[in-house]
């Protein structure tokens, strides 16, 4: 057996578990994914890495958590990266440059600028929820689609580690 068939049959089942096993954690376990807008300012930064855990089903989301969803935007491909604001049953409204959750002012130390918009109130359904961007008066979000409710099934998964890369290029 010469060299080069000993070195394939040697490497290539390794290298093909490895691709198979990637390709399985980049489906169902976790992905990094990259930030294309200014939608997440200042949590966020364009250009930083998100670590995102696909495994909704063995965790549960909660208030303020960052999700990686497809929105229910007419024609878009893209995902989307937003803050959890609403949970199935919350009503959600925005005045005076506040938010409310079911009546209570809700704290965001996340926001750099209060939000120059109204919306709501708004109640969101079962098996959906509601998100914004940090970055409300430019992020194109829940307040501004015309189905403002993410179901259940068009999300990817809650963002477990942010890779600021705009630091290191600073």
């Amino acid at each position: 057996m010469n060299k080069l068939t000993k070195l394939i049959k040697d490497w290539v089942p390794t290298l093909l578990i490895a691709i198979v096993l990637s390709l399985l954690i980049r489906s169902y376990v976790a992905e990094a994914m990259s930030v294309p807008t200014e939608s997440m300012v200042p949590t966020i930064q364009v250009g930083d890495r998100l670590i995102v855990e696909k495994m909704l089903w063995a965790t549960s989301l909660k208030h303020g958590d960052i999700v990686v969803f497809h929105p229910p935007v007419e024609g878009e491909t893209k995902l989307y990266v937003k803050r959890l604001i609403g949970l199935p049953g919350d009503i959600v409204q925005i005045k005076d440059g506040a938010l409310y959750r079911n009546g209570a002012t809700v704290d965001e130390p996340y926001l750099s600028v209060k939000m120059d918009y109204s919306f709501g109130p708004v109640t969101v359904p079962e098996d959906h929820y509601f998100f914004l961007g940090d970055n409300r008066n430019i992020s194109f979000d829940a307040h501004l689609w015309d189905t403002p409710f993410v179901s259940k099934d068009k999300l990817i998964g809650k963002v477990v580690l942010e890779i600021p890369l705009h630091k290191l290029r600073d």
